[in-house]
């Protein structure tokens, strides 16, 4: 029996491709499903099933396109109700694949349609449990998600089932099953997951915080409901596209891969009111860029931070890349739901500025200059990590402004006063700043480096350093 993870950084995501016997499944894809068909192709192999844990919120899922390219039957667990020709799987219902077999098990919880995947092998040994979002390395899925879709249901309640999900149909297992989980640390789909993205669950039932065998249910659902923080904004939308379906991936990069001359990439924008999109490297993209763009650097949590800080997925979209890289931008952005992208500056920023037309720049200076300034004229800094990282240390006096909340928060901003703005190492400084800008914002400094540079400079007054661990 073969087992292999797909993982894809920039979400955290684990896809699965098994097989037996010449079958296959491949378990929660991602959008783009040639490698999973190339995957298959090279042991000749046939797809048989695509198994869905259930309804993502943070990526769109590859199901529909791979079922149609390989006539794989799409699978889910009981509750759920998609828009699309699938099979509904029974609670405890076994599917064959080769000579394996697959045990559905409902996990109600993160979701009311989750569910697990236990694999046996050849030999009727179970081996390896496909947890999706049930259950992480180190953390459980987070039960406010599905609130929108389940009426009544609180958060509490939604705990309450995967408590009962986890005691019920999970910890029973035999402590040598792997456990592969979707997710790994990064994703917003928990608060506390590991940097590990498989592990036994014999040590998961002795590490992990919310299977703790003396742990109550009232213990379980204020464990797992304490401090989470708003999901992002496009995560219901990814849910409907999930559930109602969406364009093919090969209709989706056809419509955005349009090149277009500075002139027509003017026109475009001006017509269509597309966000300009620019993707280059933070500390390039400071140092020229069409006036009102937008920076998220490919190179980083691309597609999670488009997803939260432009509301809508169906915004029309102007990419500006590195050479090359239009195809790769696209793809990461159809992973998360944004297909509206209309094309892309051809030549790059280099033809947009050769072709002379109007740029801008955003000041950024070292972490040296900065303490430098600093004792000189004392100034407002502006720390936009995420709360717990500047709980853990921060710059004395500075401002906490989370980039995930900017949309919502900006407004804080005094429009007259100079502003030094960081992060943890300059990526997302560079993001606020930039979106801040198009907003009018002209005041905002970054600091190159970010915190980190600013510690090691060793010549700014810092906070004394707090274990995140310990912060509630």
């Amino acid at each position: 029996m073969i087992i292999e993870q797909i993982y894809t950084g920039c979400l955290a995501q684990g896809a699965y491709y098994i097989e037996s016997n010449g079958e296959a499944a491949i378990i929660d894809p991602l959008r783009e499903v040639r490698p999973y068909l190339e995957r298959a192709a090279k042991s000749n192999a046939k797809i048989k099933y695509v198994l869905e844990t259930h309804f993502h919120a943070d990526f769109v899922s590859g199901h529909l396109d791979l079922a149609h390219e390989s006539g794989a039957k799409i699978v889910y667990g009981p509750n759920a109700k998609p828009d699309f020709d699938f099979y509904g799987a029974e609670d405890g219902e076994v599917l064959r694949l080769g000579g394996a077999e697959i045990e559905v098990l409902h996990t109600p919880g993160h979701t009311m349609e989750s569910t697990c995947f236990l694999v046996s092998d050849e030999q009727g040994k179970q081996i390896a449990l496909f947890s999706g979002d049930t259950l992480f390395i180190g953390d459980v899925g987070r039960p406010d998600l599905a609130q929108k879709f389940v009426g009544e249901l609180t958060s509490e309640m939604l705990a309450g089932y995967l408590f009962d999900s986890l005691r019920g149909k999970i910890m029973p297992l035999g402590d040598d099953i792997i456990v592969y989980p979707a997710h790994g640390a990064g994703s917003a789909c928990g608060k506390n997951m590991s940097k590990e993205t498989t592990d036994l669950l014999g040590n998961q039932k002795k590490t992990n915080y919310a299977l703790r065998a003396d742990m109550s249910k009232a213990e379980f659902i204020r464990e797992v409901t304490n401090g989470l923080m708003p999901p992002p904004a496009y995560f219901p939308e990814n849910v409907m596209m999930n559930i109602h379906g969406y364009d093919s991936f090969d209709k989706v990069m056809q419509r955005g891969m349009q090149p277009l001359s500075p002139d027509a990439f003017e026109l475009v924008a001006n017509e269509t009111g597309a966000i300009i999109l620019d993707t280059r490297e933070p500390q390039v993209f400071v140092r020229g860029f069409i006036p009102n763009s937008i920076n998220i650097g490919i190179d980083g949590n691309f597609a999670p931070w488009v997803g939260t800080l432009i509301p809508d997925i169906k915004q029309p979209i102007l990419l500006i890349t590195d050479a090359g890289r239009a195809e790769e931008v696209l793809t990461r952005l159809s992973r998360v739901g944004f297909d509206a992208t209309v094309g892309y500056l051809d030549g790059g920023f280099d033809a947009w500025k050769n072709a002379g037309k109007e740029t801008d720049e955003i000041e950024s200076i070292s972490a040296e200059v900065f303490a430098q300034m600093l004792k000189t004229a004392p100034s407002q800094v502006l720390d936009v990590r995420k709360a717990n990282e500047y709980l853990s240390e921060h710059v004395e006096d500075a401002i906490n402004l989370p980039l995930d909340y900017i949309n919502e928060n900006f407004s804080a901003i005094d429009k007259s006063k100079t502003y030094f703005v960081h992060c943890a190492g300059g990526y997302r400084s560079v993001i606020f700043n930039s979106i801040m800008r198009a907003r009018g914002y002209d005041n905002l400094v970054d600091v190159a480096g970010g915190f980190k540079a600013i510690k090691d400079s060793g010549d700014v007054p810092v906070t004394s350093f707090v274990c995140p661990s310990t912060l509630g």
